[in-house]
């Protein structure tokens, strides 16, 4: 049997909301883990920066990113930005989603479709 997808975010977010609903419209079954309630583990974000990038993975478009003070967003790198993402995962941008080895940051329809079909 196929291990679940897993969805990471924040249950409030909208993106993480059309996620959900198209995956469970698709019938897929899958595992989410709330940042909120759960916290995110230094370990796995560190894995996703090595392998997506702490670029990629580190929302600056967000309010709480914005409401940093300038010194704490500037002069960012891989181990200040994971720091930035521990204290405050609403800054991981979202959902992620990991299926079968495959990392997802974000949601498009036809990207699930594709990696669903």
């Amino acid at each position: 049997m196929a291990v679940a997808p897993k969805l990471y975010g924040i249950p409030s977010c909208d993106t993480i909301k059309k996620a959900r609903k198209w995956l469970e419209s698709n019938g897929i079954v899958y595992d989410f883990h709330d940042y909120k309630k759960a916290g995110v583990d230094e370990a796995l974000l560190r894995g996703w920066v090595e392998e997506l990038g702490w670029e990629n993975l580190l929302n600056k478009g967000g309010t709480t990113f914005r409401k940093l003070p300038d010194m704490d967003k500037e002069n960012i790198d891989a181990d200040k930005a994971i720091a930035l993402m521990l204290a405050n995962p609403s800054m991981i941008k979202r959902p992620v989603l990991d299926y079968e080895g495959q990392k997802i940051i974000g949601f498009k329809s036809a990207i699930y479709e594709s990696l669903f079909s």
